[in-house]
């Protein structure tokens, strides 16, 4: 059962100090609540949102694995999506092509929202997918003695070489339009929104998805088919400058970076970053995801104290950690987090 939509609320920030130098004029954050703060305010569960989700894209985790009756769940938008402060809302824009925010800026950001509104300094867990699992690995690193538990799916602390490869063609494939004029588009950049659609189609989704069929029993007469009635809407909804924006605070991730460690052995850093955290810690994999792989998420879980991992047997790729339509892996992860929270 779908959760009862919750209306969106808007948390303002004011002028808000980015880490990296600069701000963001009337920032703000767009989120949801669902469930009820508990007189002790010992049961909010973070949950930050993924690239190009909107609250309505994943507040399904709501009940098949965040059971409101048991927590009260704050479903944040992340800076660059379009719902919080963003390039299409406004400063900052993408200056010299690029933009400024990273996981620290959402960290904060977040970490104001829970005690201004919900007078909560420690959340019960951050849970988060992909891009949500990053800035849970950044509370854990950057706020340890906050953070009491996190769930980790389908995402890590460092963004891979590999992956930024991915993400690069992404980037590539938007300002190659030429409506990109190095600072901004002109218009709708139909062509590389065409190719980006393509390129996430061919990763997010693992080689055995297709194999067996699984965009046909969609209901898509074919895999062109299904990037274009599928894929392409689901980023042409975006306004451009966004999907950039997140590209960046993405190809950003690095919680040894957002801790100030720089010795220049960069193994080394992400161990002395990933050893403070304290937090009760499980880390899942999807089995064929191709941006986050079982090694390099087991790899990262290793350098953790106490860390669960395990890996969703699963052929939806990336998606295997956002299984709106797949009951046994909503069932994996249901049970990881009620183990990961003591019943």
């Amino acid at each position: 059962m779908p959760p009862t939509p919750a209306p969106p609320r808007r948390f303002a920030l004011g002028d808000f100090p980015l880490a990296g130098g600069g701000r963001i004029a009337a920032a703000s954050l767009d989120y949801r609540v669902y469930g009820s703060l508990a007189e002790d305010h010992s049961n909010l569960v973070l949950y930050p949102s993924s690239y190009g989700a909107w609250p309505e894209d994943i507040d399904w985790v709501v009940g098949p694995i965040l059971d409101p009756e048991r927590w009260c769940v704050v479903l944040v938008s992340q800076f660059g999506n379009g719902r919080s402060s963003s390039p299409s809302s406004g400063d900052p824009g993408l200056a010299g092509g690029r933009w400024p925010v990273d996981h620290r800026d959402n960290v904060a950001a977040q970490r104001r929202l829970l005690e201004e509104v919900f007078a909560v300094t420690s959340p019960a867990l951050i849970y988060g997918w992909s891009m949500g699992a990053q800035q849970a690995y950044h509370w854990a690193v950057l706020e340890p003695e906050r953070t009491q538990r996190i769930c980790c799916v389908c995402g890590t602390a460092r963004t891979t070489a590999h992956n930024r490869v991915f993400l690069l063609s992404l980037r590539q494939a938007l300002t190659a339009d030429p409506s990109w004029d190095g600072q901004r588009f002109r218009d709708a950049p139909e062509q590389g929104l065409r190719t980006f659609a393509l390129i996430y189609a061919s990763w997010a989704a693992s080689q055995p998805f297709y194999r067996r069929g699984a965009h046909h029993q969609l209901g898509y007469a074919s895999v062109e088919a299904y990037v274009e009635e599928s894929w392409l809407p689901a980023y042409r909804r975006h306004d451009p400058h966004d999907l950039l924006a997140m590209l960046d605070v993405w190809l950003a991730n690095d919680v040894a970076a957002a801790a100030g460690l720089a010795t220049g052995d960069a193994e080394a850093d992400l161990a002395v970053a990933l050893g403070r955290i304290r937090a009760r810690t499980t880390v899942i994999a999807g089995r064929h995801d191709l941006y986050f792989t079982p090694e390099d998420c087991g790899a990262e879980a290793a350098l953790i104290s106490g860390a669960h991992f395990e890996v969703l047997e699963s052929d939806l790729g990336h998606r295997a950690g956002n299984p709106r339509d797949a009951p046994a892996e909503q069932c994996q992860l249901r049970a990881a987090v009620d183990r990961l929270c003591g019943g």
